[in-house]
């Protein structure tokens, strides 16, 4: 989860524009902090800042609008400025945690042969079993722990009853094992035949027995006593542990020291929680309690209660720890296996049915990109409502069934009234509300590695045919524009769908900068993973409207407020008023003022006004489409008026270029440039008027021109150089238009 007061420190408010200022402050207001915040923010821009200046601007922010300015716009503008997300690692499990594995098991329990553990014949030498130990497990100038001293525990159980000796290097102690003629406690000291010794795993600083003094993290203990010592021995071995040395316990398990070759700590916890959670799911119920890297195991060449805590075997597996990893790897993946395609050429499979005909189908993913103030959460809740009640989304008919959306962004009571304005603005009645769930995650989200599987378990036997995230930003994990990272987050989809048979849909914001001149799938801010992971991307890309096109839909809006009024006061309304009357605003006007006495009058212009004063706030949008299993589609334009978008039947938007995002000069620039073609293109039609008609039809002379068009000649002269269709004939002293045998 975004802590977005972090975020707001890394970015410097000198570095800012006015309008990136106030959408700071608008979003600090929309996720609910104080004033406080900004104002404090703010104060670091000296030049600038203005005391009671925020608190001014922070009550003038109404919020709810169309596109609320939210958080996202917090962290879009930080990244803008150069901050990168922190990298968000899996957390460490505490020592007691359950650990699940999720790959498959390497090895069958029912079908593993127990491997006989030998025991050590009359001519066993406990001496040498220790030498082996410690020769296979440390370095000569190594201290080693271990402990001869024993009490019986209340469970009955014989336990360590000291710190044991921890001060002697492994050089020493072997030295006094080969000197003690067979007499074990001249080198260890005497221990309790009944309890046994114990020894620890890894060397320490001859300092203390705990972590900290642990020198080296080489091994980890794999211990489990609830299955046969042979099956034990027959499960590590097919396991290819990397066993450094195996011990009998002298009871019922066998101590396995493992290679884990960890250069830290903290890479020592997550290499036995991997080491411990393949063992698990193989069936091998590891003791939990073992995990400490300064853990005593039992020691062998000693007595235990008669029985004899021996070394089984050294070496054993694979040879390091790396080795052994690569091997779980390959050997515990859950791919499938290929097949030939000469086996199902005459018996395809089917495909999955489409949620949305023509773009997406059942069980796949889509994105959703475009930039801040687009509508995109408004498009998506009228998409949740077109599947729900099976309608057209747009141009896209859906197939009608139960869709989850998550929201991490609205607090519950704003999302749930959306929907609702949205429902109403549609026109819709809501038959199908059974059919939409919603999962409120305001201040409650976490990374997409760990939603997943919380998701997954909430949405199985729903039977959801899609499901909604709205927005990523706040369950994006690691850098956006690191390819790895992002397909590995990505990932998190592909698992959502194939557990749960579904499709996901999801929003990105797009990057910064002109987006008008790039192809829509290289818009989306980040990694290319963005566009080339989902199996349809739809991409959203303002339109720059023109006031002539405005002053269209001003007209057309409070002609259909007016149209709408008198069509249920006004008996045989069509017959009192045309369709010509219908379509101009000032016709309405005077139609209502003929049609209704005052009070209603009065009424209908203000539903009037309010509609013409709704269009102004319209705004123009360009969906283009990338799409894996479907042809492509002609551009999508589509208007957007508070809270929904509608297309755009009447063709208006056809002809207008996206918004390449050009500096403001090179807009004007672009403007004046146009201006002029048209009106070069206006003088030519004029002139082209005036050859027509200054002499009736035929050719006329320079002085006929200049009659008509009242200029002098030399005037009538430079239109003629100006306009290409158009010469003076020395030879008739006319002008003509030019043909096949001009000269």
């Amino acid at each position: 989860m975004v802590d977005l007061i972090s975020v707001l420190n890394e970015i410097d408010p000198v570095a800012l524009d006015y309008q990136d200022w106030i959408s700071v402050g608008m979003a600090l207001k929309h996720e609910g902090h104080d004033v406080s915040v900004w104002d404090a923010w703010s104060t670091r821009d000296p030049a600038r800042y203005q005391t009671g200046g925020c608190e001014k601007k922070w009550r003038s922010f109404e919020g709810g609008g169309a596109a609320p300015v939210t958080g996202g716009t917090i962290v879009q503008i930080a990244q803008e400025h150069g901050w990168t997300p922190p990298r968000i690692e899996s957390r460490a499990l505490d020592w007691d945690s359950e650990i699940s594995y999720e790959k498959d098991s390497v090895i069958d329990l029912n079908w593993i042969e127990e491997q006989e553990v030998r025991h050590p014949a009359s001519e066993w030498n406990p001496t040498q079993d220790l030498i082996t130990y410690l020769t296979t497990l440390f370095d000569s100038t190594d201290y080693v722990g271990f402990n001869t001293k024993s009490f019986l525990a209340e469970d009955g159980r014989y336990t360590p009853s000291s710190k044991g000796v921890y001060a002697k290097t492994v050089g020493e102690l072997i030295q006094e094992l080969q000197t003690c003629k067979g007499d074990m406690g001249a080198a260890i000291g005497d221990y309790d035949p009944k309890a046994g010794a114990w020894i620890r795993f890894n060397p320490l600083d001859g300092k203390g027995v705990k972590n900290e003094n642990v020198t080296d993290f080489r091994f980890a203990l794999v211990e489990s006593d609830d299955m046969e010592i042979d099956r034990q021995n027959a499960v590590l071995r097919e396991l290819e542990l990397p066993i450094a040395c195996l011990v009998h316990s002298g009871k019922k398990s066998l101590h396995a020291i493992v290679r884990v070759d960890a250069a830290t700590r903290e890479e020592y916890r997550k290499r036995v929680d991997y080491l411990y959670s393949v063992c698990q799911k193989n069936g091998l119920q590891v003791d939990q309690r073992n995990r400490n890297p300064s853990r005593l195991s039992r020691m062998p060449g000693v007595m235990r209660s008669d029985q004899k805590q021996f070394l089984v075997d050294t070496n054993i597996g694979k040879a390091s720890w790396n080795e052994w990893v690569e091997w779980i790897e390959s050997v515990s993946d859950d791919l499938p296996e290929p097949e030939n395609l000469a086996g199902v050429w005459d018996n395809m499979p089917a495909l999955a049915p489409a949620l949305i005909d023509g773009v997406l189908r059942q069980g796949h993913k889509m994105l959703i990109a475009g930039p801040s103030k687009a509508g995109k959460s408004y498009l998506l809740n009228q998409l949740v409502i077109a599947v729900a009640e099976g309608t057209r989304w747009l141009n896209w008919h859906c197939t009608q069934g139960r869709v989850l959306y998550v929201n991490l962004e609205l607090d519950r009571a704003s999302c749930l009234h959306r929907f609702k304005d949205v429902y109403a603005a549609i026109g819709l009645p809501p038959k199908n509300l059974h059919n939409i769930s919603i999962w409120n995650l305001r201040g409650k989200s976490i990374p997409m590695d760990q939603l997943a599987p919380k998701l997954i378990r909430r949405a199985a036997k729903k039977k959801y045919l899609a499901i909604i995230i709205d927005p990523i930003y706040k369950v994006i994990t690691g850098d956006e524009n690191s390819a790895d990272q992002m397909a590995r987050f990505c990932n998190q989809f592909d698992k959502v769908c194939n557990e749960l048979g579904c499709a996901v849909i999801y929003c990105h914001h797009h990057s910064k900068g002109a987006q008008g001149g790039k192809r829509s799938m290289d818009r989306a801010s980040g990694s290319g993973v963005f566009a080339r992971d989902p199996d349809a991307l739809l991409d959203m890309i303002g339109l720059e409207l023109t006031g002539e096109i405005l002053k269209q839909e001003q007209n057309k809006a409070a002609c259909a407020a007016a149209v709408s009024y008198l069509y249920e006061r006004v008996a045989n309304f069509e017959d009192e008023v045309s369709q010509d009357d219908q379509c101009s605003e000032k016709a309405m006007w005077e139609a209502a003022r003929r049609l209704l006495e005052d009070p209603e009058y009065m009424e209908c212009t203000r539903a009037m006004q309010a509609a013409t004063e709704a269009a102004k706030h319209k705004t123009a949008w360009r969906i283009e489409g990338t799409l894996r299993e479907f042809a492509g589609f002609d551009p999508v334009n589509c208007w957007f008026e508070y809270p929904i978008h509608r297309p755009d039947d009447s063709g208006a938007l056809g002809d207008i270029d996206a918004d390449a995002g050009a500096p403001p000069w090179q807009k004007a620039t672009d403007k004046r440039k146009k201006q002029a073609k048209k009106q070069k293109e206006k003088n030519a039609e004029s002139f082209a008027d005036a050859v027509q008609n200054a002499n009736f039809g035929e050719p006329p002379t320079l002085e006929q021109l200049a009659t008509y068009l009242d200029c002098s000649e030399r005037s009538v002269r430079d239109k003629i150089k100006n306009n290409g269709e158009f010469y003076y004939s020395k030879d008739t002293k006319t002008v003509m238009q030019r043909g096949d045998d001009d000269q």
